[in-house]
């Protein structure tokens, strides 16, 4: 895997977490809906290129 790819996934599952975590803190369940969406997609894309890693080695 890129370190490029690994660390932009890795940075969308944080930002995912910090919109789940303020939405929890005021109340807003619509910011904290799309922080876990955000925070699942970057896992997805996270496993989709550790499976390419696998299959070119």
């Amino acid at each position: 895997m890129g370190i490029g790819k690994k660390t932009k996934n890795i940075g969308k599952i944080a930002e995912g977490k910090t919109k789940e975590t303020a939405g929890k803190a005021v109340g807003n369940e619509s910011l904290e809906g799309k922080g876990r969406a955000q925070k699942a997609k970057g896992k997805v894309k996270q496993v989709i290129e550790k499976s390419k890693d696998t299959f070119r080695h």
